[in-house]
């Protein structure tokens, strides 16, 4: 049902947008600073189900509409960039990205990206720390509970005080007992 509704809300987003650059118009509003942040993601983000990413490709004129912000105001992001010259006078271009709207069949990797093999055969991590930084955020977030539940009084520790000799002092109800 929310694939449904999201698949019925990304055709009226179309439909209402039609061949305009933005939602209301050649200037953009608030309005399209939502969709895009909403869009944008969901356009360029790996997910693990691309059902609703192989729609929205499917939709070329969001797809455009979305191309179109990342050049204009991300310049850096999309096409291609220049770097300044290196120390040694060279200057250094990027080359162009491919177009995030163009079809690949799902499961097919783009051929420009090489994939690293590990020893074992199958595909190396794309990050090379990533346990250590889940472990690191791990602890972080632990270190973190256990502050809050110190500072606000949830969790306090007491020392028990020992009497002369080594003895425990007798609680209340033994000493009823002895007496």
């Amino acid at each position: 049902q929310l694939y449904r509704d999201a698949r019925e809300c990304l055709t009226l987003l179309s439909q209402r947008l039609g061949s305009q650059k933005f939602f209301f118009g050649d200037s953009p509003a608030s309005l399209d600073a939502f969709v895009f942040s909403r869009l944008a993601p969901l356009l360029k983000a790996k997910l693990p189900n691309g059902k609703l990413q192989q729609h929205l490709k499917s939709l070329q004129n969001l797809c455009n509409y979305c191309t179109s912000i990342l050049s204009l105001y991300f310049p850096w992001d999309g096409g291609e960039m220049r770097l300044p010259a290196s120390p040694h006078g060279h200057r250094v271009t990027c080359p162009p990205r491919p177009h995030p709207c163009s079809a690949r069949p799902p499961g097919e990797s783009p051929a420009s990206a090489p994939r690293a093999v590990g020893a074992d055969g199958g595909e190396a991590e794309d990050d090379p720390h990533k346990r250590r930084n889940q472990l690191l955020s791990v602890l972080v977030g632990l270190a973190a509970m256990l502050g809050y539940a110190f500072l606000s009084g949830i969790v306090s520790i007491q020392r028990g005080s020992t009497g002369p000799a080594g003895r425990q002092p007798i609680a209340l109800e033994e000493e009823e007992e002895e007496e």
